[in-house]
């Protein structure tokens, strides 16, 4: 293994950053962790009709939200194309690539013959060993690299084992169009070579460009970096991920609610595994993660296992620090800024106060919002169906009874003490503690399902719980 692991995400910046190549930078990232490494971002920009500065902001935004940092500037691709163009150069000079001047037209009927022949479409190397004074006047040629005739690439992955590939298959395929600018195959190879890139992490899609891009680095004599392959993340159902299985933005999944730590938990494992171990901390998967140990197989992706895992993680964290991360993600939920609004000093103390039982009940930050709700509305309370109905019949009589207890609470207004004058007045009318809990709930919260509702009580307050049973009652 080299001095220092060094790995690289090269995102195209022609969209989001989707949840495969959030799993792809993941497996880059802690890996470069667990060696006490670098990972370094580049943005492969080549295609300039779709690549936008949109897209690309996106992309790290999406990196920054999920905790993913990179070390250095971020390398644009576009820019080192005189770069790329130096060496193809270079290559001519050694003797390893060459100029081609095919035109449309015959490689048009070098294809056509090919598939006559139920052949792949193979370039056949006819201007491999001419001279270019042979060429048309004025011709722009491309540059092709001059893969090797016989014998066979093997790719030795860390993941997908020993891959070999004929080198007949490989044809001497451009570095350099005539346009003069350098292909994608050929930008890659110069580029994770001038960064010093050890490690290559990238999904199985890519397995097929490793032999071509071993040909460039053996032709120009450099070390040719450790490759993994990842498997591709399938749906549920087996298919290849599309927007239907989740194949969405990660700006999607923190509108929906998940904490980025138990969407990176979500990812490791898809693909990656630790024993019995479903619950990991950064933590965790950095200490354990190691690339030889991810499947060669596709990983599917389960919505019900990312939200009950979210759910785990949510309980499981610290309140306060809870508190912060959905303060800081309500501008991206859907009612999230009219809360945010009405988020001062006193509201967050009881947001804090009532989180135990909150997360109890949510598996989202979208439904601890929604359980919060309560804390946030204006008097008189929008009451929904099921509330409704709980406040039906005999309900406002026992509402009255269970406001003349509480009023009779002289120290400190707690949940114990709520409880307490509840209990006694159940006791007292011969009631069962639901037929008073329920009702009192609905009254309170506008709603038939909330935390606790001696905690509900504790967290609004004296004046507040009174205000809002006696609303119910007139």
């Amino acid at each position: 293994m080299p001095d220092k692991v060094v790995t690289r995400f090269a995102p195209s910046p022609t969209g989001f950053l989707h949840i495969g190549g959030a799993r792809t930078a993941l497996f880059n990232w802690l890996y470069s962790k667990h060696t006490g490494g670098k990972m370094l971002l580049r943005i492969e920009d080549t295609d300039r009709e779709r690549s936008t500065d949109a897209a690309t902001a996106a992309i790290l935004d999406g990196l920054s939200w999920l905790g993913l940092t990179w070390d250095g500037e971020p390398v644009s691709q576009f820019e080192r194309a005189p770069r790329h163009r130096a060496v193809a150069e270079e290559l001519v000079r050694l003797g390893k690539a060459y100029y081609c001047y095919a035109t449309p037209a015959e490689l048009e009927a070098m294809r056509e013959s090919a598939r006559a022949k139920g052949l792949p479409p193979r370039y056949d190397g006819r201007w491999r060993d001419r001279d270019p004074s042979e060429a048309p006047a004025g011709a722009k040629g491309a540059i092709r690299i001059k893969a090797p005739a016989d014998g066979e690439t093997v790719v030795h992955d860390l993941v997908q084992g020993d891959v070999r590939f004929p080198n007949k298959d490989l044809d001497d395929f451009i570095i350099l169009r005539s346009d003069g600018n350098p292909t994608y195959m050929h930008a890659v190879v110069v580029d994770d070579h001038d960064m010093g890139i050890t490690h290559i992490i990238r999904g199985d899609d890519h397995l097929t460009n490793a032999a071509r891009q071993m040909v460039i680095y053996r032709a120009m004599g450099w070390d040719v970096p450790s490759m993994s392959h990842i498997p591709l993340i399938h749906g549920a159902d087996g298919a290849k991920l599309s927007k239907r299985h989740g194949a969405l933005g990660v700006e999607a999944y923190r509108a929906m609610g998940y904490l980025p730590e138990a969407l990176l938990n979500y990812l490791a494992r898809l693909g990656w595994s630790h024993g019995d171990d479903e619950i990991m901390s950064i933590a965790d998967m950095i200490a354990w993660f190691d690339i030889g140990d991810v499947n060669k197989g596709a990983a599917r992706f389960d919505f019900a296992k990312l939200e009950a895992l979210n759910g785990v993680h949510m309980r499981r964290m610290n309140d306060a620090e809870l508190l912060d991360i959905f303060i800081a993600t309500l501008p991206y939920l859907e009612g999230g800024p009219a809360i945010a609004a009405r988020l001062d000093d006193t509201r967050k103390a009881q947001l804090l106060a009532a989180l135990p039982g909150l997360k109890e009940r949510a598996k989202t930050l979208v439904e601890l919002a929604d359980g919060a709700a309560f804390l946030f509305a204006e008097r008189p309370l929008p009451i929904d169906e099921k509330a409704a109905a709980l406040l039906g019949g005999g309900a406002r009589e026992i509402l009255r009874g269970a406001h003349a207890a509480l009023k009779t609470i002289s120290g400190d207004w707690t949940a114990e003490a709520a409880e307490a004058a509840i209990r006694e007045y159940t006791l007292a009318g011969g009631h069962k503690l639901s037929a008073v809990a329920q009702p009192l709930r609905a009254a309170l919260t506008g709603k038939s399902t909330s935390p606790g509702v001696f905690d509900v009580l504790a967290v609004l307050g004296r004046e507040e719980s009174l205000a809002r049973v006696t609303d119910q009652i007139d």
